[in-house]
């Protein structure tokens, strides 16, 4: 007898009760995960580009205690979290961003209003440790 002329079935015939489940689940994972990747990324994205963002970071690198603890220069350290709004020509800000310098890291907290193009900042402060707090916003009272 000679096995010669029996035809193996293809690949595909032997493994498509794995290969269809399998890759219908794993391409389903995959265009989760960049869908959500993209919605962060926007989201972030629109945060740094927005007004209360860059007048804040420039701020704390003006800033020379922020310095002085930090090193400089101070930059962005992570995801930023927090909001933005815009309704009937009214913005709000609400921002929890980490930053960090040569010398340690801490966490920016901005909240700002605004209308059109004019903000007003209710919160511009730096958190080093739990017990270390720089106020930004004190040091423009008293400069008055």
């Amino acid at each position: 007898m000679n096995n010669e002329l029996v035809e193996y079935p293809s690949w595909w015939k032997r493994n498509w009760k794995w290969v269809v489940p399998v890759g219908g689940c794993l391409s389903l994972i995959v265009i989760f995960i960049i869908l959500m990747g993209s919605i962060v990324w926007g989201v972030t994205s629109a945060l740094e580009e927005s007004q209360p963002y860059e007048y804040a970071i420039e701020k704390i690198n003006q800033d020379e205690e922020i310095k002085r603890v930090l090193g400089s220069p101070i930059e962005k350290d992570g995801m930023i979290q927090g909001s933005y709004n815009y309704t009937n020509g009214k913005k709000s800000a609400d921002m929890k961003i980490p930053v960090s310098g040569p010398n340690g890291s801490g966490t920016l907290f901005v909240e700002a209003t605004g209308e059109d193009d004019d903000w007003t900042y209710n919160v511009i402060r730096v958190e080093i440790t739990d017990d270390e707090s720089i106020n930004l916003l004190e040091e423009e009272s008293d400069d008055f």
